[in-house]
């Protein structure tokens, strides 16, 4: 009996729901597990308003470099960590660099022609080609191999409630730009079922649990503490998301431009909760690609948890000079990099379904922002860093580069997953191929 047919028996006769299906065909005493060829994931994250150079870019090259106050919290991964310095995005045209910094950013393609004014330059509108994030999820749906429930999920946190060039990064297509979800109870009915209320909620994390508890029997003990291990993950999210909506956190997303209304201060809550649902998202296989927002180009969160009371927009225009502002800048990434690492902590324990290591093994985090440096809005230097082993890119390393354009290693990162494109967005800034990593 063919594979296929195999499986769609066993989940027939088991009468298994879409909810648990993809984390039960993940189990390796089922068989169907090590059938298929290794697992590969994307994660790009972004956070927005440049850095602080001096803070951020390690002073050496090579595999022997201190990490600068901003990264410090990478040093548990610091051995799985590619720092490259150098990376440019070449791209120009319609829009201020704001906009062409977050717009670009995945693209590697120009902004049509639009009216939405930034603070300089032209009005633009939406990019003109698809996301390198939403290339590679098209890449690997087609293969039934790679195919996933989503294919990929786009997590924000305090992404303003509007659409708008500096609010989207990700594009499903030219002029196609998709909006991330950042209201984790909503991402976790994504996740788990399409119900609207919370007690409609409830009977679908009792159905979840009915299908695992009959896979139980036919699996191994290991697997079995797998299965209860995604149960109780399912159940403790949603008495969190339950125990935060009663607390205000489940907001509306308002707009952070000017004004930060309160739930501005809940943004390390939902940071954590997204993070959380995102690895459990991995390792039930619902997606191979996946973005995590934080608010937004020309964001303007004001992180009092820090201590820091000014938006961080604001500060981000101050001079140089202004040894306060840097030092507030410098903590805010600090911030940013510690969410990286919590991510990374989180993949790294979760151990690979059906194959070997950790997630983190099979999973590229990418961190990167859509300016070089806030108060010179320049486009050189773009912060890209990287985290595990998902492309097997030669990691623990610092590297200087040439001012090369970006769409490079937007390149690299498809070719990566084994997608063998020669160019991606604007071809003029691919004459030198993908970038080498390895």
């Amino acid at each position: 009996m063919p594979l296929f047919r195999s499986r769609r028996d066993f989940i027939r006769d088991l009468g298994i729901g879409a909810a648990a299906m993809p984390f039960v065909l993940n189990l390796p005493s089922l068989g169907f597990a090590n059938q298929a060829k290794r697992k590969q994931r994307l994660v790009i994250m972004f956070s927005p308003n440049g850095v602080i150079p001096g803070a951020f870019w390690p002073k050496e090259e090579g595999e022997k470099f201190t990490l600068p106050e901003s990264l410090t919290p990478l040093a548990p991964f610091q051995s799985k960590t590619l720092i490259l310095n150098g990376i440019c995005d070449r791209v120009r045209g319609d829009g201020d660099a704001h906009m062409r910094g977050i717009g670009c950013l995945l693209t590697g393609v120009e902004l049509y022609p639009g009216n939405v004014q930034g603070g300089s330059d032209t009005p633009a509108g939406w990019a003109k080609g698809i996301s390198i994030d939403q290339e590679i999820k098209t890449f690997l749906q087609k293969d039934v191999a790679t195919k996933t429930r989503f294919g990929s999920l786009e997590f924000g946190v305090m992404v303003p409630d509007r659409a708008d060039t500096w609010t989207r990064m990700s594009y499903a297509g030219a002029n196609k730009p998709l909006a991330p979800i950042d209201d984790p109870y909503q991402m976790f009915n994504k996740l788990y079922g399409n119900t609207k209320d919370r007690e409609t909620l409830a009977s679908v994390l009792d159905d979840l649990k009915d299908d695992l508890k009959k896979v139980g029997a036919a699996v191994s003990a290991e697997d079995k503490k797998l299965l209860e291990e995604h149960a109780t993950f399912v159940r403790e999210m949603e008495q969190e998301l339950k125990a935060s909506k009663s607390a205000g956190i489940g907001h509306k997303v308002p707009e952070i431009e000017k004004g930060i209304k309160e739930e501005n201060d809940n943004i390390p809550k939902i940071s954590k909760t997204q993070i959380d649902l995102m690895v459990s998202s991995f390792a039930a296989d619902f997606a191979r690609v996946a973005t995590l927002q934080y608010t937004n180009s020309v964001g303007g969160a004001k992180m009092r948890w820090l201590g820091i009371d000014e938006g961080h927009h604001e500060l981000s225009h101050e001079p140089d000079t202004n040894a306060k502002a840097v030092e507030k800048l410098t903590k805010i990434n600090k911030w940013f990099a510690e969410q990286m690492a919590y991510l990374a902590k989180r993949l790294s324990e979760t151990p690979e379904p059906g194959g070997k290591g950790s997630l983190l093994d099979n999973t590229a985090i990418i961190w990167t922002n859509e300016l070089g440096k806030g108060n010179s809005h320049t486009l050189d230097n773009t912060p890209f860093v990287l985290l595990g082993n998902g492309l097997d890119f030669k990691m623990g390393r610092s590297l200087k580069l040439p001012k090369v354009p970006h769409n490079r290693l937007l390149l690299a990162l498809a070719q990566g997953f084994g997608h063998k494109i020669e160019a991606f967005g604007n071809p003029n800034f691919c004459g030198d191929g993908a970038l080498s990593l390895v």
